[in-house]
């Protein structure tokens, strides 16, 4: 490997400090998370999630929302937002409904964050195949989030030409060139410590019986 491959790799690594999991949950049985899917009946898509620092603009983490015609998911490799009522499995987040998805939006745009939301249409079976390649990937090392994602969408027709990356920007770039996408910024000023809005969110759903 030469000096200026290594330099790259630690300057990703640097840079993803964000790519951290820490979801304070085991991961949760097949049982547990077949019984918290979720099927949303709005057309196949997948949807690219880039968290961007507000100071320096580097991209700090990548996941990717899958909503296939079995089930709507998000692969959140080496993710940071981890619910009890969103079941986790080798980092494929399951009960995706529409309250779990708009909080797992906001929960990553912050005082210090801001959310690239890329959304694309796509067939049925792509969506499918993507939901198959996320749940046999596997659990994914911190730093490595861009990484896995880039190399489950380049499997997928219409997505051959994602090349493999580790920076979120890199990859958010690549997905704004395929055929379809629309595009959202998400921005709120929410404390930077995520743990306080899961805290909260989660309380209220104790409340409410959830």
């Amino acid at each position: 490997m030469g000096l200026r491959s290594l330099a790259l790799i630690c300057l990703a690594v640097l840079t993803l400090a964000g790519c951290a999991t820490d979801k304070g949950y085991p991961d949760a049985s097949p049982e547990q998370a077949a019984a918290a899917a979720y099927r949303h009946d709005g057309p196949p898509a997948l949807t690219l999630y880039t968290m961007i620092s507000n100071s320096s603009g580097s991209g700090a983490h990548t996941s990717l929302m899958i909503n296939a015609p079995s089930q709507r998911v998000v692969f959140d490799p080496a993710g940071s937002v981890r619910l009890k009522a969103m079941p986790e499995v080798n980092d494929v987040l399951y009960g995706i409904t529409p309250r779990i998805k708009d909080f797992y939006e906001r929960a990553h745009a912050r005082n210090t964050y801001h959310v690239r939301i890329q959304r694309v249409e796509v067939a049925p079976d792509v969506a499918q195949r993507a939901l198959r390649l996320a749940q046999a990937n596997g659990s994914v090392a911190s730093a490595m989030c861009s990484s896995s994602t880039s190399q489950i969408l380049r499997q997928l027709p219409g997505f051959e030409g994602i090349k493999s990356t580790m920076f979120p920007n890199n990859l958010a770039d690549q997905f704004a060139k395929i055929p379809g996408v629309s595009e959202r910024i998400l921005r709120e000023e929410d404390h930077d410590d995520k743990a306080i809005a899961i805290r909260e969110f989660e309380d209220k759903l104790a409340q409410e019986g959830q």
